[in-house]
């Protein structure tokens, strides 16, 4: 080539490698010695290339990057490859920010997300307050063995002078707590039952006699919005009541003694199944590590109402769960454990444990919703639960799961609600799969 077009052999090594420019005389050396139309250097798909990456590079996040129209113009006729995987990158941005910013849209104005900065603190602590707990485990210590509900009463009389009371609904106006300070008692409604009854003493005498550790952990943290603070304070006041009503130390003992049998250990410490699953998400504490659990609470619609991924399970920040996971066979079988192995599109397997729980104050006609509970580990570690027992973990069918359907890119899911933002739609009116949507991977 060098010797046709009169030029050295190094010189058309550097214009290969884009070291060089092309002048105009050698663009015509090359179609007088080659044969071929000269126009077809700056053809349609260079040109849509070029215009794609500029409006992308145009985007603020470039903008410390120092990118011009040139680099542009460099990587559309030198790399197309590159420049259309870089297009492609950005589009998939700019979808996910879209969906992000519509979830965060509160009438015209785009607001920051409390719950979600809440669940961020939580996760940035492995969902573990060794010193919380350090302080639950000296309140159910000074219980002097009466039962816990009666030993929290007869403490916030004795050290906080106030009186417990168990009242009647129409009393409470529909509260399940009251603190009345003037009057020096702590209202509890009677339509709850026992263990909630429990959890709510604990978590009011929680609030009095760790209010300054909840603020310097919480104040510790960097929150955008109050709100963030706020929930996260709440969260972290709940933590301190189930670190009173089942205590790190104790309850890791039973939970090993009972193979984590959730309605098992919910009788010995007089729990319900949601207290004992959310707890078990908790016991990180250094040199005595439970199994490691993350957990999910979903409602009939479907909605995510709390979650934990325990650095276990990548959880979706925003919608639903996916609808093959039992977590909806729960919801239709009321009470009944349900166990499943899954298994997400990276080939990772988890062990899951889902039932049905129902919250809201008892009686006839009394508001109350039914949600779902789930808790689950890594395949790896289920042989420590009792509801593997006799299963073949290696050997198990896992169910082929997805996060959620905007981010799984399973092709061939005849449940998919969405596609995948991440994927181009494919059409075809002449061919119907049993999946609602094609797309393709290029």
């Amino acid at each position: 080539m060098a010797a046709d077009l009169g030029i050295s052999p190094s010189y058309v090594n550097l214009i290969e490698r884009n070291q060089r420019p092309v002048s105009a005389e050698l663009l015509v050396g090359l179609a007088r010695t080659y044969g071929f139309d000269i126009s077809r250097m700056g053809g349609a798909d260079t040109d849509a290339l070029f215009a794609e990456l500029s409006r992308a590079f145009a985007d603020p996040i470039f903008e410390d990057a120092g990118v011009s129209r040139e680099d542009a113009f460099e990587v559309a006729a030198g790399n197309p490859v590159l420049g259309a995987a870089v297009v492609s990158l950005y589009r998939a941005w700019r979808a996910a920010e879209e969906e992000l910013n519509a979830t965060r849209v509160a009438g015209n104005r785009a607001t920051e997300d409390p719950v979600e900065e809440a669940r961020t603190f939580l996760h940035a602590h492995r969902n573990h307050f060794e010193e919380i707990d350090q302080a639950g485990e000296r309140v159910f210590a000074d219980r002097a063995g009466a039962a816990l509900f009666d030993a929290l009463a007869a403490r916030c009389e004795r050290k906080h002078r106030l009186r417990v009371r168990v009242l009647p609904a129409e009393i409470m106006a529909g509260a399940w707590r009251r603190l009345n300070k003037h009057a020096g008692e702590i209202a509890i409604s009677e339509t709850l039952d026992h263990a909630s009854r429990t959890f709510n003493l604990a978590l009011q005498l929680a609030l009095i006699e760790e209010g300054a550790a909840l603020d310097r952990i919480v104040n510790a943290f960097k929150f955008e919005t109050d709100a963030g603070r706020r929930l996260a304070r709440s969260a972290l006041a709940n933590y301190a009541a189930a670190a009173i009503m089942l205590p790190y130390g104790a309850f890791l003992k039973a939970a090993e003694e009972l193979s984590y049998d959730i309605e098992a250990l919910g009788r010995r410490f007089g729990a319900s199944f949601e207290q004992i699953a959310h707890r078990l998400t908790t016991l990180r504490r250094d040199g005595a590590e439970g199994v490691p659990f993350f957990f999910l609470r979903v409602d009939a619609a479907g909605n995510v109402s709390k979650r934990f991924t325990g650095d276990i399970f990548p959880f979706a920040r925003y919608g639903g769960s996916c609808p093959l996971w039992t977590v909806h066979e729960a919801m239709r079988t009321p009470r009944r454990i349900v166990t499943q192995v899954i298994e997400l599109p990276d080939q990772s397997r988890y062990f899951s444990i889902a039932r049905s729980v129902m919250s809201g104050a008892g009686g006839y006609g009394a508001p109350h919703v039914e949600r779902v509970v789930v808790v689950g580990c890594a395949v790896k570690d289920a042989h420590r639960l009792v509801y593997a027992k006799g299963v073949d973990l290696e050997a198990a069918q896992a169910t082929p799961v997805g996060v959620a359907c905007r981010l799984c890119e399973r092709p061939d899911c005849a449940a998919r609600a969405y596609p995948p933002i991440r994927r181009r739609l494919v059409f075809d009116e002449h061919r119907r799969l049993a999946a609602p949507f094609s797309f393709a991977f290029d």
